[in-house]
C-alpha cells in the first residue's frame, strides 16, 4: 500500500528464544526511563549548540549537506511517472525516494524508479505493540529483515511513524498510552532486522512535532528508543500557520548533539498569495541554519484521500520556483 492515509496516516540483551519463532532473537525486555537530553555529546560547536558531525550507519550524514527527497504520488500518475516528471523538472533525481508499506507488505529488494543516485525510504506501517512484543510477528519481521539484506543498497526504514499522535493503530494513544511497549517493539525489531544481517538498514525513528493528546506522558521523548537503536532523528509536520520553527526547533534542540536530523514528512499549506512559496523560503534558510539536519523529505502529493490540500512542489508556479531554489542550493545535494 502506497499511500500514507491508509497505511494509518542501553546494549541489547544475550540472545533468549522469543515466542511464536523457532529462531533464536535478541530482546530486550526492561526498558529504562526516558533519559535526559541535555547532555552534549562530541560534536562541532555553533553558537551554544553541540551538533553531531557524523551518524547516519549505514545511510550516512555528510557535513554540510542536505539531502532532499519526497514522497511523490501525483494524480494521473504511476511513480515512475511521477518520479520522473520531478527529475525532469529539478534537473537531478530525488536524493531520497520515499514509500509507504503497510506491516505485512513484502518490503522491495528492488524497485526500477529508484535512481542509483537516490536512496530509498520505507515507512513501515506498524502494528499494535502487543503484535510484536509477544513474539506473535517475529517470522513475520525476519521475512522483511532478509529482503531488506537482500537489497544490499543502503536503506533508509521509518518503522511506526508518528506515534505520538491518536489517528494511528501504533500509536501510543491506541495502545494504552504504552511508550514502553513502542520503546520494546522498536528495539526488538531492531535486533531481528541485525540477527539477519540487515546491516544495510538504517534506521529512522520520526515523531510528530505536535502531540495529540498534548498530554505528558505523550510527549515524543517519552518514545525514543535509545542512542544505540536510533541512526536518524526524524520528525514530521505540515505548516499551516506555523513557521519551521514552530515546529522544529524543540526536535532539533533536543536531539541535535546526539544524532542527525530529518524533516521526514513536510509540507505547507498554500493559504493564497505567496504563502507557500514564501513558506518553502523560510524553511530552506531554517535548515541552513541548523548544521544537524542532514535529510528533508516533502510530501509531494494532490492524492491523500483524507486531504483536499495540494501539497505538491507544483501546485502553482512560484511554489515551484521556490522549491527548485532550494533544490539547486548547493546545501541541498543533488
Amino acid at each position: 500500500m502506497r499511500r500514507r492515509s491508509l497505511l494509518g496516516l542501553g546494549a541489547l540483551a544475550a540472545a533468549a528464544p522469543l515466542a511464536g519463532c523457532g529462531k533464536e532473537y535478541r530482546s530486550d525486555d526492561a526498558v529504562p526511563p526516558v533519559v535526559s537530553h541535555s547532555a552534549p555529546q562530541p560534536g562541532e560547536v555553533v553558537g551554544e549548540t553541540p551538533v553531531v558531525t557524523e551518524g547516519g550507519g549505514a545511510v550516512p550524514l555528510e557535513p554540510g549537506k542536505v539531502m532532499l527527497g519526497a514522497y511523490v504520488d501525483l494524480k494521473g500518475r504511476g511513480a515512475n511517472a511521477g518520479i520522473d516528471l520531478r527529475r525532469r523538472q529539478l534537473g537531478r533525481p530525488e536524493r531520497i525516494v520515499h514509500r509507504y508499506y503497510s506491516w505485512d507488505d513484502q518490503l522491495p529488494v528492488s524497485l526500477a524508479y529508484v535512481s542509483p543516485k537516490s536512496t530509498l525510504m520505507i515507512s513501515w506501517r506498524g502494528p499494535a505493540y502487543k503484535d510484536v512484543n509477544g513474539g506473535k510477528s517475529d517470522k513475520l519481521i525476519a521475512r522483511a529483515a532478509q529482503r531488506m539484506a537482500r537489497r544490499k543498497r543502503p536503506t533508509l526504514l521509518r518503522w511506526a511513524w508518528d506515534m505520538n499522535r491518536d489517528f494511528y493503530e501504533w500509536g501510543g494513544p491506541a495502545n494504552n498510552r504504552d511508550t514502553a511497549g513502542y520503546i520494546k517493539a522498536f528495539r526488538r525489531i531492531h535486533g531481528i532486522f541485525a540477527d539477519e544481517g540487515a546491516d544495510n538498514v538504517s534506521w529512522v525513528w520520526s515523531p510528530n512535532w505536535n502531540s495529540r493528546p498534548s498530554e505528558s506522558w505523550n510527549t515524543f521523548t517519552n518514545y525514543y528508543p535509545g542512542d544505540e537503536y536510533v541512526d536518524w532523528a526524524g520528525v514530521s509536520g505540515f505548516a499551516q500557520t506555523q513557521t519551521p520553527a514552530d515546529m522544529f526547533d524543540e526536535f532539533y534542540e533536543t536531539y541535535a548533539t546526539r544524532k542527525p536530523i530529518m524533516i521526514s514528512e513536510v509540507s505547507a499549506i498554500d493559504r493564497g498569495g505567496s504563502t507557500k512559496p514564501d513558506w518553502i523560503v523560510a524553511f530552506r534558510s531554517w535548515v541552513k541554519s541548523h548544521p544537524a539536519v542532514g535529510a528533508a523529505v516533502w510530501f509531494d502529493t494532490d492524492t491523500h484521500p483524507t486531504s483536499r490540500e495540494n501539497w505538491r512542489i507544483d501546485s502553482t508556479a512560484a511554489t515551484l520556483a521556490a522549491y527548485k531554489a532550494m533544490s539547486n542550493d548547493p546545501v541541498f545535494i543533488g
